[in-house]
């Protein structure tokens, strides 16, 4: 009997992890489920810079791909994927604040602010950092509350 519960609570948990990892993919920014155009999430905070992950170095976080420049890296992520996760999915932290828009973003456009890694759009003529800066904790509780309603 209780090999009969276990097999039961195993069959009915499974599916609920796969719907979770679906939903999720469908509210980050990624291509092929790899998040941040393929850079290390935790380069932003150990090097203060974007780096390119290795395809070599990698693992899923509930559904979602990271790529590593180096394996301490993925070492220090699996401690703690949610420290290093961007920001309203990897979708441009400005926009989710202005706008409620999902954009993409230039991963090399970036802010670490209260130990959390914030991603922006920026082209030729539109830094959208630099407006972000500007009104950075209202853009912030707006950009929270957006993607509290998208993500439900």
């Amino acid at each position: 009997m209780k090999n009969l519960l276990f097999i039961l609570t195993i069959l009915f948990t499974i599916p609920c992890f796969a719907q979770k990892e679906s939903k999720r993919l469908t509210h980050f920014n990624v291509e092929k489920n790899v998040a941040i155009q393929g850079y290390d999430p935790v380069a932003y905070f150990k090097q203060g810079k974007a780096v390119k992950g290795k395809k070599e170095i990698t693992t899923s976080h509930e559904g979602v791909v990271y790529y590593f420049s180096m394996p301490v890296n993925k070492e220090y992520f699996l401690k703690n994927p949610s420290k290093f996760e961007p920001q309203y999915g990897g979708w441009c932290a400005f926009a989710m604040g202005d706008s409620n828009e999902k954009v993409s973003v230039n991963p090399e456009t970036f802010k670490i602010s209260n130990g959390k890694l914030y991603l922006f759009y920026n082209t030729f003529f539109n830094n959208t950092l630099k407006s972000w800066n500007k009104n950075e904790s209202g853009l912030m509780m707006k950009a929270d509350a957006n993607w509290n309603k998208i993500v439900k």
